[in-house]
């Protein structure tokens, strides 16, 4: 008699819409105090990504007697991490056109001027600023949060799986 197991995409998004609510509300509230250009405070939210797939991993395992594959905590960590992005990516965008419209300028000044203080040219300075306004539109945020999030949540994933993995046995 064969077991039923549980899907790992229904885990995955459960525990994926979860803890990317957490995340956007973390960085909303970054965002509106001023604080996301810290990179320090900003980078927490990793620790919520972090968290989701250990919890998403967690209970997959739960509802499927303890086990779970290397392959599976894979999947489950890759389907946390996107869903994570894209709803991260389209917030910020939400934010940045529709709340708060000089978000991107401020946050390009303060560029300019650490560039300056690097000591960059302003043939150089113009050149990266032109680079970085190709990457505004509403597109490039949202894909390149979900692209830059599913990369760094993979590498998580290899990491987390093989610390929480539990093979079934062969012959059971």
């Amino acid at each position: 008699m064969t077991e039923k197991q549980p899907s790992v995409g229904s885990v995955a998004l459960k525990w994926g819409f979860i803890f990317a609510l957490i995340g956007v509300i973390f960085t909303l509230v970054l965002m509106v105090s001023g604080m996301a250009e810290n990179r320090w405070i900003s980078s927490l939210a990793y620790l919520i990504l972090i968290g989701g797939i250990v919890m998403a991993m967690k209970n997959y395992k739960e509802e499927n007697n303890g086990f779970m594959s290397y392959g599976q905590g894979l999947g489950i960590g890759s389907i946390v991490s996107v869903v994570y992005g894209l709803l991260s990516g389209i917030s910020s965008w939400l934010y940045m056109e529709f709340v708060d419209p000089d978000y991107m300028s401020r946050i390009m000044e303060k560029q300019r001027v650490q560039m300056l203080q690097d000591g960059m040219t302003d043939e150089q300075i113009d050149a990266g600023m032109a680079i970085a306004e190709n990457f505004q539109g509403p597109f490039t945020v949202i894909l390149g949060s979900a692209l830059i999030t599913l990369i760094f949540g993979f590498i998580l994933s290899l990491i987390i799986s093989a610390v929480m993995k539990n093979s079934r046995p062969e012959f059971e």
